[in-house]
């Protein structure tokens, strides 16, 4: 007698996979997996669709819930279109074939590669594909970062959005221009520093006016709320970056950070001899001299704060020890303040 299989479709598409055609969208793998469910005469319990996520990472929602549902018995049969659907990372896609699968009585079956874990003799063959999917994936990686590395080269912008102070240009999205809402707010944090305020006490003046962040400014260029939920505020680290960004000077300098590898995405920062610059690739925002000025505040030694108000001290990177030939900076003793006291 038949088994009674309650069948879970899983389709996946990426954004590599768009470039092959519609073959592989995710209409046509449901319309082909739903017709052999049928002619096979089985239920189809539900679609496990995830749209736009790469075959390297096996951390997707709809992924994870339908091994929830598998686990619990709600389904006992996995189909889908072929094994770089389930997955292009051969190591993870071959543990749930031979393991994961299995161990909680599910059937799998890719359709278009033949693989189906109810018959033992193709493992070989769930191997090599597997394999093949994974090099795939790293052939496509790396065509990828090529590409943006040339862009770089180019001196074409790379970005989501463009830094504050500017925006991209309407005519070519890899090209930078002044944005006239913007541009102010920049000019004030280099004129701020150069008044001797610390990134501290820019931000938290920027916050005390009601200035918004860069990602306020974002929103509200796209005319659409914080999807976040959380307020954005300027903060130390922020007016740093801005500061220390030569992108004000009208150079292009990219490539500072990147992925693991084509298996993990987590962003790191990269070494400064990887990073890409090219200069004098759009309008600068801020003069050479202004930018060595304020660059020369950065690289004393001591940062001279007087205090919670963040001031810069009148002699900070000025004054240095006779003996030691260290910078001296000031620091006021609170153990041993004296009363005034009247007569």
């Amino acid at each position: 007698m038949q088994e009674k299989y309650n069948v879970g479709i899983y389709c996946r598409l990426s954004r590599d996979d768009e470039r092959t055609g519609e073959s592989v969208s995710i209409e046509n793998q449901k319309i082909m997996l739903s017709r052999y469910v049928q002619e096979q005469s089985w239920n189809l319990y539900a679609v496990y669709c995830d749209d736009g996520v790469s075959g390297t990472t096996f951390d997707r929602p709809m992924f994870n819930q339908m091994i929830a549902d598998a686990k619990t018995g709600k389904i006992n049969l996995i189909l889908c279109k072929d094994l770089s659907r389930l997955g292009r990372d051969y190591i993870e896609a071959g543990r749930y074939t031979d393991i994961v699968f299995p161990s909680m009585g599910c059937r799998f079956i890719a359709l278009n590669d033949g693989v189906d874990t109810i018959h033992k003799n193709n493992e070989m063959l769930v191997i090599l594909k597997n394999v093949m999917n994974d090099l795939y994936a790293r052939d496509t990686s790396s065509k990828i970062r090529a590409v943006k590395q040339s862009t770089f080269r180019t001196g074409k912008y790379v970005g989501c959005y463009a830094p504050i102070g500017y925006r991209k240009s309407p005519a070519d999205k890899h090209i930078l221009e002044i944005d006239p809402v913007t541009a102010p707010v920049v000019l004030r944090i280099f004129d701020m520093r150069l008044q001797g305020d610390s990134f501290r006490k820019i931000a938290r003046t920027l916050n005390e006016e009601g200035v918004p962040s860069p990602r306020g400014f974002y929103y509200m260029a796209e005319g659409r709320p914080n999807l976040r939920g959380e307020t954005p505020y300027w903060n130390d680290v922020t007016v740093k970056t801005i500061l220390r960004n030569e992108v004000y000077l009208g150079h292009m300098v990219q490539n500072k950070t990147g992925t693991v590898s084509y298996k993990v995405h987590k962003q790191v920062s990269k070494p400064k001899e990887d990073w890409i610059k090219v200069e004098h690739t759009h309008e600068p925002l801020i003069s050479q001299e202004v930018w060595d000025a304020v660059q020369r505040l950065d690289n004393h030694p001591s940062k001279g704060r007087s205090g919670s108000d963040g001031v810069i001290s009148l002699f900070a990177g000025v004054l240095y020890c006779a003996d030691c030939g260290g910078s001296m900076r000031y620091q006021r003793d609170y153990r041993s303040r004296r009363r005034c006291v009247s007569s």
